[in-house]
């Protein structure tokens, strides 16, 4: 899957309403540390784990000022996570082995295999009794 650039705030609604989990990247031209992860977000964007699963978008604070404002974005780069159309979690910076435990958290699968485990964790829970 390719990282979508997102144009307008229209644009960006429509795309949360229609992908089940989404991570945007709000970021600048003039940013550095935008820059320099970027070709991380790429690589995860096209890997098997995430690929077909997790929509990747971007878009430029400096080209749809009403999507940052809307987003109340105030640092770049900021990846914000949306699962069926709402906000579900945030991340400021340029940390990759932060952010991968932020896309694993909400990738789908293996969103699906903890929930799994933690309610078959507490079906194995006795009874309290008192």
């Amino acid at each position: 899957m390719t990282i979508h650039n997102i144009a307008s705030l229209e644009e960006f609604k429509e795309t949360i309403a229609k992908n089940p989990v989404v991570i945007l990247d709000a970021f600048a031209t003039w940013c550095g540390p935008c820059k320099a992860i970027a070709p991380q977000v790429a690589k995860w964007a096209q890997d098997p784990e995430f690929k077909d699963k997790t929509y990747f978008a971007k878009f430029d604070v400096d080209a749809v000022p009403a999507l940052a404002q809307e987003l109340g974005i105030r640092a770049m780069p900021t990846f914000t996570i949306f699962k069926d159309g709402e906000k579900v979690d945030e991340f400021l910076g340029a940390n990759p082995p932060v952010l991968l435990k932020l896309l694993q958290k909400y990738n789908p699968e293996e969103a699906e295999t903890a929930e799994t485990t933690e309610a078959a964790g507490e079906a194995e829970q006795p009874a309290k009794t008192e």
